[in-house]
């Protein structure tokens, strides 16, 4: 009987996933041109309250992130028509998250072809590097900064026609808490599904906007404020440089609950501060006087001006901000743009109000030049721009990695995963 052969990662579509603090979402596209896409299809699943297995960009519960992650891609499957979505990529944060530089350097003896698989043993040697140093930490990324090939420095990867005896490759690597990796193998583990390539958020969001906006963006330098729903991140990048990551643990979430103290329900606050939020009561368009439901425990309803959900709002911004701000101001005279993101940043205003912060451009990041021209006009959001650079350095990856197979962990695998939670507390 011959033997089955596997199955191939580029056999199937390319499928992004994104494990937010607020719900799950998934997205498969193809891509239809060089660094053109179109989506075929995304699913989301919002985590429920009193049941969340995401917090702070971080996997907590194991098995009820398992169990999402394989309900949301099942859904896909059926919805872009396929038996089967195996593996999927990513792409990581947290607030742990920090960043060291490493290198690697291998000598050849001779002039000779520079493989893929040199550069993934000397990515996987710096990672090692890292982890045998403290073995606490795992890297969650490598993202490279420069190459040396016999004393020339470049920027990119070594080419295939490229040649070198001496080959030096710098990275700068993210890392943070081992139990990040674990948690985040364990839940796909549980789903039955792999983890095709993990990359880091900001890495996937700078990909987005220099694809659209230009490479020079890199080279100028950049910074990138991503507001999502229980963290707010802060990368700042330069010529292969990230002078520096920082993530504080709040974000949309906390503002909606800062709205609640104002005698409203958390769902009545969220949806307020979508359709009436502003940054600022500077930012608020027109004066608009609200009659909404109060929260149950105080019955009937309650008048509030749109003047004074911003109010609240700038109050619980400076808090975030603050820290932020202060960082950025002492790299600020190293970059030209600021790119704000993330389904937080959506509020009117939001990048007028940030301008009064700090003397350096602000813009919204982009990532409709990636998406084929008749992509629903929802996609267009900067909630789905990581997805959309997740799915961008997938296809990289795949350009190099071709033909790689999908290991899917098998019945004894998910068995075992499920064993451990019994005994481990995840609180």
């Amino acid at each position: 009987m011959a033997r089955k052969q596997p199955k191939t990662a580029d056999s199937f579509p390319l499928v992004a996933i994104d494990l937010g603090s607020d719900s799950v979402r998934a997205m498969a596209a193809r891509r239809i041109a060089p660094d053109l896409f179109q989506i075929l299809g995304v699913e989301e699943r919002p985590q429920k309250f009193g049941n969340v297995c995401v917090e702070q960009g971080i996997v907590s519960q194991s098995s009820n992130a398992g169990y999402v992650i394989a309900e949301v891609l099942k859904l896909l499957a059926n919805r872009i028509g396929v038996d089967e979505l195996p593996t999927a990529f990513l792409s990581v944060g947290g607030q742990s998250m920090q960043i060291v530089a490493v290198h690697s350097k291998r000598d050849q003896a001779r002039r000779k072809e520079i493989s893929q698989q040199l550069l993934d043993e000397m990515e996987q040697e710096c990672k090692e590097k890292i982890e045998m140093r403290n073995p606490d930490v795992t890297v969650l990324g490598l993202v490279p900064s420069f190459f040396t090939l016999d004393g020339e420095e470049q920027d990119d990867p070594p080419r295939p026609d490229q040649r070198a005896a001496l080959l030096e490759a710098h990275y700068i690597a993210f890392y943070g808490r081992k139990a990040i990796d674990t948690q985040l193998q364990k839940a796909f583990s549980q789903a039955g599904r792999s983890i095709e390539h993990a990359f880091v958020r900001p890495e996937c969001l700078l990909s987005a906007f220099a694809t659209c906006d230009g490479n020079h963006v890199l080279d100028d330098g950049c910074a990138v404020l991503d507001m999502g729903a229980q963290t707010t991140s802060l990368a700042v990048y330069k010529a292969g440089q990230y002078l520096l990551n920082k993530v504080v643990p709040k974000g949309g979430y906390h503002i909606t609950r800062m709205l609640e103290q104002q005698g409203l329900s958390f769902a009545t606050a969220e949806v307020l501060k979508k359709q009436y939020g502003c940054a600022a009561p500077a930012f608020v368009p027109k004066p608009v006087r609200l009659r909404v439901p109060a929260a149950p425990e105080i019955g009937g309803d309650i008048v509030i001006s749109a003047e004074e959900l911003a109010e609240a709002i700038e109050l619980k911004l400076q808090e975030i901000l603050a820290p932020l701000m202060d960082e950025l101001k002492k790299v600020q005279d190293r970059i030209k743009t600021i790119y704000i993101t993330g389904g937080g940043s959506m509020m009117t205003g939001m990048a007028e109000y940030i301008q009064t912060l700090i003397p350096v451009p602000v813009t919204y990041g982009a990532h409709n030049l990636l998406l084929h021209r008749d992509t629903e006009e929802k996609y267009l959001s900067p909630a789905y721009t990581s997805l959309i650079g997740t799915l961008l350095l997938g296809q990289d990856y795949r350009d190099n990695h071709k033909n790689q197979p999908v290991r899917q962990p098998g019945f004894f695998d998910r068995m075992k995963e499920s064993t451990l939670d019994m005994f481990i507390d995840q609180d």
